[in-house]
């Protein structure tokens, strides 16, 4: 039944993991303001991205400023930490949702803004929101078969155009309240960049061994959470359901092969109040080792998971057990376990 969706990592590390936080802030309430003559309108309250999402802001890039270029910045600084020379670098996976045209991927210019050298492969990996843990998931798997040595996951989102254009499209005299909230998550979205490195365990004693893990799919839903750059548009019980139905019955049979119930973190996909108090409450997790990123930052796709590491790293002791999970829409889950 499981097939190749549950496995363990030989020799690979987390050499480092790097974020590039927009630097523009856009409040829940500048949104709510926007929105007031639509919400007027449909009888709607105020206050829904704080009180039922428990978002209280996200970040923008503004002007001048690129996701690719945030991504690259991330990506450096992942190797000055790591202490890994681009020209080492094997394998760039580039996991953005974001992206200003079909072809070529994202993953180019990002492996030239690096200076990466020509042998290293380059190539984009489109898993919705569970793109990053998928793509640390394949590096491991390459670096323990040998085929490479050091690899650079990272992701870039931008957040900015698809929130203008949402928020156009709410203000139309036609949008009725259906409309409006099979659009509400859109104004969840924020945007961010963020990098790891990653390398064989055996020649880094002091980095973060990669376990294992295990991945789902549940397909069935691949309707319920669909976007473009124009807009998100979701329903969000049946997503809200499939999910948890998902994430919840792998996080059982994982208990064959997994312990995961007594993990230091639970580095979750960062989307809302709701999802996060649904799963928490479904395995009865400890709410203390869930840290939370998206009332600062939003939902920021791909980018979430390790933002939030970032942003966690230095609370983590040598020896604790963190296990990244997310949910990309679909559905599929995946969950990986990292010895810190």
């Amino acid at each position: 039944m499981d097939g190749n969706a549950t496995w363990r990592h030989r020799n690979v590390s987390l050499l480092s993991v790097a974020s590039t936080v927009a630097p523009r802030v856009t409040t829940s309430e500048q949104i709510d303001d926007r929105l007031r003559p639509v919400l007027k309108r449909l009888r709607l309250p105020s206050g829904l991205l704080q009180r039922v999402a428990g978002i209280q802001e996200r970040r923008n890039w503004g002007e001048g400023v690129t996701f690719d270029d945030a991504a690259i910045d991330a990506g450096s600084r992942a190797l000055q930490d790591a202490g890994i020379r681009p020209d080492e670098v094997g394998l760039l996976i580039n996991t953005s949702v974001t992206r200003p045209h079909l072809e070529p991927s994202v993953a180019v210019r990002l492996h030239h803004g690096l200076g990466l050298p020509s042998s290293a492969i380059n190539f984009d990996i489109a898993n919705a929101c569970l793109g990053f843990v998928n793509g640390m998931s394949l590096a491991a798997q390459m670096i323990d078969s040998g085929q490479i040595k050091y690899a650079v996951v990272i992701d870039g989102e931008d957040a900015d155009q698809i929130q203008v254009n949402t928020i156009e499209r709410l203000m139309r005299p036609d949008i009725k309240r259906a409309d409006f909230m099979s659009e509400f998550a859109t104004l969840t979205l924020g945007s961010g960049a963020a990098a790891a490195v990653l390398g064989p365990a055996d020649a880094h004693p002091s980095g973060h061994r990669l376990v294992g893990g295990i991945t789902r799919a549940a397909t069935q839903f691949h309707d319920v959470c669909v976007g473009s750059v124009d807009g998100m548009f979701t329903d969000a019980k049946a997503l809200l359901k499939g999910g948890m139905d998902l994430v919840v019955s792998a996080w059982k049979e994982a208990t064959r092969d997994w312990n995961w119930q007594g993990m230091d973190r639970y580095i979750m996909h960062q989307v809302s109040d709701v999802h996060t108090n649904a799963f928490v409450k479904a395995v009865g997790l400890d709410r203390a080792r869930v840290p939370l990123t998206y009332p600062r930052y939003g939902n920021v796709g791909p980018a979430s998971i390790p933002m939030t590491l970032v942003d966690e790293k230095d609370r983590l002791q040598p020896g604790n057990r963190v296990l990244l999970m997310g949910v990309g829409s679909g559905l599929n889950t995946s969950m990986l376990e990292l010895a810190w």
